[in-house]
């Protein structure tokens, strides 16, 4: 493992205003012909090392770029460079394909991610200190700036091109997403079985009813669903062990350590995640994915969830409609997803 791919874990991200970034048109890059749009904020940063590359001086630097974006085209068929920006060991930040085009670094993640590549330096050797300090500065300005989310996850490190090996598991500097705890939103007193911890899968379902922006809606969302759970449907408590809302809360169903009755089968061994509302048609808004994904990664990292989990659709693994078409078309492109 390289040693400098730890730094960001560390490194408090104190820069200001905005880095200089050499752009494509300095660089003398092709047109841009990439055409599919991140959905930002991102809450990824991966980061790669370009090996066999060498430069210390902008006009090196450039050249070697050409000729990866030249490799990139014609000899990967890519619509262009992999990656949303280039770090060279000059300490110049590069224009890749940029802030708002997904690119093509890692399969699974270039729609929620943004490609950070260091290039420049010897082999066998790590990146300049210039170059880590202008990557902390970009990141930094990439929050500032709202393409990067504050809560960012950097767990993986790509090698050997396309290949994700985790790290020691890092979370960012807030460790889990605000639960809105069973008190809090006034839940019954339950005593349903205990979960068999750490779950292999997490299985992702909507409610189907109607949604909530705020708070207090939501917290009477939940208390109706869990009095039509246990009165109506005979379940012992609420159904799911966590449900997000759209005001980008996370609300405490029977929690980490207790079965749902989310699905047949899988009750004991998969942490199912409800999204409060009807997602057929239109998808849950940012707030509430990125309150998900927060709550999936805190799962992996508290030792709730498998490092190795699987995540589905509610419809995946029962015969439903759940979690809706277009909610289903986004967690298609999440981390550890199978069909």
């Amino acid at each position: 493992m390289l040693r400098w791919l730890l730094v960001f874990s560390a490194l408090g991200l104190g820069a200001c205003g905005s880095p200089t970034i050499v752009s494509r048109k300095e660089w003398g890059a092709r047109s841009q012909t990439c055409r599919a749009q991140l959905t930002l904020p991102v809450a990824y940063i991966i980061t790669d090392q370009l090996m066999g590359i060498e430069c210390q001086e902008l006009n090196v630097c450039s050249q070697e770029l050409r000729g990866l974006q030249s490799h990139s085209v014609y000899t990967k068929g890519w619509c262009d460079v992999a990656y949303n920006f280039l770090v060279g060991n000059d300490g110049r930040v590069y224009e890749g394909v940029g802030w708002n085009i997904q690119g093509m670094h890692t399969q699974g993640y270039n729609n929620i991610s943004l490609g950070l590549a260091f290039f420049g330096n010897k082999i066998g050797s790590s990146p300049s200190l210039a170059a880590l300090s202008a990557a902390e500065g970009l990141i930094s300005y990439a929050i500032q700036k709202g393409y990067l989310s504050p809560r960012y996850i950097q767990p993986l490190l790509l090698k050997e091109e396309s290949c994700l090996a985790p790290q020691q598991p890092v979370m960012p500097r807030k460790a889990c997403p605000n639960i809105i705890t069973r008190s809090a939103w006034e839940a019954r007193e339950s005593h349903c079985p205990k979960m068999n911890l750490p779950a292999k899968y997490v299985i992702i379902i909507h409610t189907a009813g109607t949604t909530c922006n705020v708070s207090m809606d939501c917290q009477v969302r939940v208390r109706d669903i869990q009095s039509f759970h246990m009165d109506t449907r005979n379940f012992c408590d609420i159904g799911y062990h966590f449900l997000v809302g759209q005001d980008g809360g996370v609300y405490e169903g029977v929690g980490w350590h207790i079965q749902g009755s989310h699905t047949y089968g899988y009750n004991d061994i998969a942490l199912g995640i409800a999204f409060i509302g009807n997602f057929i048609e239109k998808p849950p808004n940012a707030a509430a994915l990125e309150a998900a994904q927060n709550l999936i990664q805190c799962a992996v990292v508290k030792g709730y969830l498998s490092l190795n989990y699987l995540l589905v659709g509610h419809r995946d693994v029962i015969n439903t409609l759940s979690p809706g078409k277009a909610l289903y078309n986004i967690i298609k492109t999440w981390p550890h997803f199978k069909h």
